[in-house]
């Protein structure tokens, strides 16, 4: 086992009916939610886990790929076990996901992997509600936070209203936008899931199938024009969406 390795105190209940691999599951991942097992924290490999607490090496191996499964460790090829980074919960508003992520504390960095302004195609035309020819700018970009990979963001706007790519490396799409006085004020989302491409998979550093969660978004301004189209994906094992409900 590496020193480095946090060694975690588990009383098992050879009694209990619950599994020795749940209550081991339970245990480690009760003490990730409490904040005492840190984003990166490496953990004993399953044969000292299993060693230290008398079990088999299969029902160590099973309480840990619980917890992967879960998404709250993660395996890193030549350096074992760790915990993942917490999860970025975000509402559903009219925001950027950039100043979001920045105003929970997070570092954030965007690579633009695609910039391209062509004419209208008929398709263009009819997604932004515009003639056909006219100027727009498609653009593919890659969000991160805390040096992980986060979201895969397509994006379709005028090009009379779009950011250059130096200055989508700086700022939200949204912020941008309000800066030249273009404000969206409602938009119509749909969000699903599905599962990664080998592309998107090796873009967003997860596993070819891995699922990830969808959101389609038109957005418009006071005047109930389309200001954009996005087409954005993200790592669901690192992003979720928070809404409130009310009763009709």
């Amino acid at each position: 086992m590496n020193p480095s390795s946090f060694i975690i105190d588990i009383d098992l209940d050879r009694r209990s009916t619950t599994p020795l691999y749940m209550q081991i599951t339970d245990a480690i991942a009760q003490r990730i939610n409490e904040g005492a097992l840190p984003p990166g924290a490496r953990l004993e490999n399953e044969i000292a886990l299993a060693q230290r607490l008398r079990v088999s090496r299969l029902t160590a191996r099973q309480a840990l790929q619980q917890l992967v499964d879960r998404g709250l460790l993660k395996r890193q090829r030549g350096v074992g076990t760790v915990v993942s980074p917490a999860p970025i919960r975000r509402p559903v508003d009219l925001t950027s996901l950039y100043a979001d992520l920045l105003t929970a504390g997070h570092e954030v960095t965007t690579s633009v992997l695609e910039y391209e302004e062509h004419a209208a195609t008929a398709n263009d035309a009819e997604v932004l509600g515009t003639e056909v020819d006219v100027p727009v700018v498609s653009m593919l970009r890659l969000r991160s936070a805390d040096g992980q990979p986060l979201a895969l963001m397509a994006n379709l706007l005028p090009a009379a209203i779009a950011p250059s790519p130096q200055e989508l490396t700086t700022a939200g799409l949204y912020d941008l936008l309000r800066e030249r006085e273009i404000v969206p004020v409602t938009a119509d989302q749909i969000v699903g899931a599905r599962a990664a491409s080998p592309e998107e998979a090796a873009t967003l550093g997860v596993q070819e199938g891995t699922a990830l969660l969808t959101a389609a978004r038109t957005s418009y301004d006071e005047e109930d024009q389309i200001v954009e189209f996005g087409n954005h994906l993200y790592r669901a094992d690192r992003y979720s969406v928070t809404t409130t409900l009310f009763a009709s």
